[in-house]
């Protein structure tokens, strides 16, 4: 059974920075692309940052291109989100999906797996 946690969320200043976790269970990660979402309070969930099951092929949101970087360590079947120079408008409830292919759009449809999502919070 596919299951995926993230960790890391919470509260922080703007400028400041987080690390999210994903962590995958009942499956290897080698075989899956990734992708990381957010939701906003009264907004539809929107696609973050996707990545390939070999790192090859990354994708970002045009709004945080040069200040969130995705990464993935496969023996450890974990993804990371590193958020930096954070913004009032990164608060979100963020999510990490998975699809078991080598590489897939950065869409909501393009996952099948997805975890419970982890908050956080960027304010003064």
């Amino acid at each position: 059974q596919v299951q995926l946690e993230e960790s890391g969320g919470g509260l922080v200043q703007p400028g400041g920075s987080l690390r999210l976790s994903c962590a995958g269970s009942g499956f290897t990660l080698d075989d899956y692309a990734i992708g990381w979402f957010r939701q906003a309070p009264g907004k539809e969930r929107e696609a973050v940052s996707c990545i390939s099951s070999s790192s090859d092929s990354i994708y970002y949101k045009d709004s945080v291109k040069g200040r969130f970087t995705i990464s993935r360590d496969n023996a450890r079947n974990t993804v990371y989100l590193q958020m930096n120079s954070r913004k009032p408008e990164d608060t979100a409830v963020y999510y990490c999906a998975a699809v078991l292919r080598v590489q897939a759009m950065c869409v909501l449809n393009g996952y099948d797996y997805w975890g419970q999502g982890t908050q956080v919070t960027v304010t003064s």
